[in-house]
């Protein structure tokens, strides 16, 4: 096999690409800035047990392992960076009121999650931690819509589940987590035949409840529809009662769906959940809470947060033009090479032509030339 090709699913980003993520993530760092979101850097490896404790299967069979040579110990590559945000509130900030955070890094999948899908996302996302009202699922939601705007996206919508819906309907079930996961991979995919297998031995309200979510999907009448066919039990009125506000809050900014029956994703998500989509293709924005993420750092604080792929993120949003730039001649003359010093302090871009490259094309669109003119270099338009 010839030393170039890449594994599967693992590709290299070229300069044209390369720009334009490297554009949106400044923009999604700064929208998150402006909602008081502070950076954080967690490492790429870390000790298995950190990695994946308390997440489920999903993200264990997407991790990477490998074995730390200095102490013997399993590592991981990450696959998902919001474990890693939680281990950073509860130890190392242990902030007793509200943290933001941010984050914006690689993580590496051992397979891809959606055909076509890189093993290498480049991943963003946000969190806030330390307040369990709704007013930090409402703040996060808006932030993802804001940073889906920056990337100048129109027309999105905003799929609505909770994870306390199922979590009411199979609360007295005491079933394996085995045995929970299938059920949750029925409900995804909506498999009626496989759900009625699985539940086959729970109480008939139960068992009839879980079949009902399969057909609550659509428009926020869902919302409706689901108080008047699904079990009173308080946990589940009150996660219906906060998606009717989510969708209420949301209605002037996106299209609101909601699928009672939606369990994709990893197993830390306790309460409202969402996805937000453009016109075509898949999710591009999974979030939610995740109250529970904390627990096994020893603070099983409030969470709430989102993340998104930029390189899936900039396959979706339109190209953007070449950057302007100014092309200049090479030469060593003290003057042109201040004149060309002058212009890139200045936050322009100057490309210098090499001898016997005058003409070629490259990333940047060369709408000027420095030329000289009168005894001093100047910049002309072309």
């Amino acid at each position: 096999m010839s030393a170039w090709v890449l594994p599967d699913h693992i590709a290299d980003v070229l300069p044209s690409e390369a720009r334009h993520i490297e554009e949106l993530r400044r923009e999604l760092l700064d929208t998150a800035r402006g909602y008081g979101y502070e950076l954080v850097m967690p490492p790429l490896l870390e000790h298995l047990e950190s990695l994946l404790t308390g997440t489920g299967e999903a993200l264990d069979l997407l991790t990477f392992k490998l074995v730390d040579q200095l102490s013997g110990r399993m590592l991981g590559l990450r696959a998902d960076t919001t474990p890693q945000v939680a281990r950073i509130d509860a130890h190392l900030l242990n902030r007793q009121g509200v943290a933001r955070l941010c984050y914006c890094g690689p993580v590496a999948h051992t397979r891809p999650d959606r055909a076509y899908a890189t093993r290498e996302p480049l991943q963003f996302g946000a969190e806030i931690y330390g307040h369990e009202g709704l007013e930090a699922d409402f703040e996060v939601l808006l932030l993802a819509l804001d940073c889906l705007s920056a990337a100048q996206l129109r027309d999105l919508t905003v799929d609505l589940s909770d994870a306390r819906i199922v979590q009411a309907l199979l609360a007295d079930s005491a079933l394996a987590p085995a045995e929970l996961a299938r059920i949750h991979a029925a409900l995804t995919t909506k498999d009626a035949g496989e759900l009625a297998a699985l539940t086959a031995k729970l109480p008939a309200v139960d068992r009839e409840g879980l079949q009902t979510l399969l057909q609550l999907y659509g428009g926020t009448s869902v919302l409706d529809e689901a108080e008047r066919v699904l079990p009173n039990r308080p946990a589940l009125r009150h996660a219906l009662a906060e998606l009717r506000r989510c969708a209420a809050l949301l209605g002037e900014r996106a299209n609101v769906r909601v699928d009672l029956a939606d369990l994709r994703g990893y197993a830390y998500y306790s309460g409202v959940r969402f996805s937000i989509y453009a016109a075509h293709g898949d999710a591009l924005v999974r979030g939610g809470r995740y109250d529970e993420v904390g627990a096994v750092f020893g603070r099983n604080r409030p969470a709430v947060g989102f993340s998104l792929d930029l390189k899936q993120l900039v396959a979706a949003v339109p190209p953007r033009p070449l950057r302007a730039a100014i092309r200049a001649p090479w030469g060593e003359d003290g003057a042109l090479r201040s004149a060309i010093a002058a212009l890139r302090r200045g936050g322009e871009t100057v490309v210098c032509a090499l001898p016997g490259h005058e003409s070629e094309i490259d990333e940047f669109h060369c709408d000027r030339v420095l030329t000289h003119k009168g005894g001093e270099w100047v910049v002309q338009a072309i």
